[in-house]
């Protein structure tokens, strides 16, 4: 189907993510997990520690590669190739934000499509923001994210487990 790119933050990654990129990697010829370097933001990881933990997490995935960018991400679509933006929607909110994202990416340009997933049930309240602050008060956040990012994350609020 075409060469796509799944972007976000991914701060950290979730379970939610790791079903879109396994999703989307089934319907597409090629996906770039693009790691959106945005230093207007601050983050709990560095953009190497995401690449990092996205990297191990696909490994197993062959038509996925992991990169970041800074950026508009048509400006980075057009560096690498992909011609199709892959975004998930938990709610309604998120389709009206989407949407017009969508069409500004489209009018910049015109060879970029969006496709819109709906994201798992199970994963639908889940955003990495969640994660972070339940992770800062030690919460657990086993059902959120993959198993072997756990201690890495309460190690950003100096939580031992």
């Amino acid at each position: 189907m075409g060469k796509a790119i799944y972007p976000g933050s991914f701060d950290p990654v979730t379970f939610g993510h790791f079903d879109m990129i396994k999703r989307s990697a089934a319907i597409m010829d090629e996906l770039i997990v693009g790691v959106l370097n945005n230093s207007a933001k601050n983050s709990l990881f560095s953009v190497d520690e995401r690449v990092s933990m996205l990297k191990e997490l696909t490994k197993d995935i062959p038509n996925v590669t992991v990169d970041s960018f800074d950026g508009l991400l048509v400006d980075y679509m057009k560096k690498s190739g992909a011609t199709i933006i892959v975004r998930g929607l938990r709610a309604v909110t998120d389709f009206e934000y989407e949407l017009q994202i969508a069409q500004t990416n489209h009018v910049e340009y015109p060879e970029a499509e969006t496709i819109f997933l709906t994201t798992n049930l199970k994963y639908s309240y889940l955003s990495s923001s969640i994660v972070r602050e339940f992770a800062a008060y030690g919460g657990d956040i086993s059902n959120f994210v993959p198993p072997q990012f756990i201690d890495r994350i309460y190690e950003k609020y100096n939580i031992k487990k």
